[in-house]
């Protein structure tokens, strides 16, 4: 029996973090426990809302975020506030399928155009690699705003 996986990403600003992530994905923020949001509505707006109607001190309020798949297919992927920053190169990260079936110069052409996407979100370009058939089929290495390192593939 195959396993669901939730992706936890350690962040100095999980809102901003998971925000980025958000647009990257076309993932959503989902809505408080028991609270059910009218089209439209701001899911951080609402979290705002619900913490404060909790009790929540303002300063806790950045601790935790998370994103889910609107079409379910995906990981949920959860962001925690830890006090230490990034050290070294991090031991896994993300591919993100931006041309699925496209090859050669046309899939080039589609990763550079989602590269300037992200860019414009705050993504860091690092580096391109070309492909290199029959095994590579060229890729763009990637940071997030946090330094979290993850490729266009």
């Amino acid at each position: 029996m195959s396993r669901h996986i939730q992706v936890t990403f350690d962040a100095h600003d999980p809102q901003a973090l998971s925000s980025f992530w958000r647009d990257a994905l076309g993932y959503a923020h989902p809505g408080p426990p028991g609270v059910d949001l009218p089209p439209g509505a701001d899911p951080l707006a609402a979290w705002d809302e619900f913490l404060t109607r909790i009790g929540v001190p303002e300063e806790e309020r950045n601790t935790r975020s998370a994103l889910e798949d609107p079409d379910g297919h995906g990981p949920r992927l959860f962001f925690q506030k830890v006090p230490e920053g990034k050290t070294a190169k991090n031991r896994l990260h993300l591919d993100v399928r931006a041309a699925p079936g496209l090859q050669g110069e046309e899939r080039m052409a589609a990763l550079e155009a989602e590269c300037d996407r992200l860019v414009a979100l705050g993504a860091t370009r690092v580096r391109r690699h070309e492909p290199a058939p029959p095994m590579g089929f060229g890729h763009i290495v990637m940071t997030d705003p946090e330094g979290n390192e993850f490729c266009l593939d």
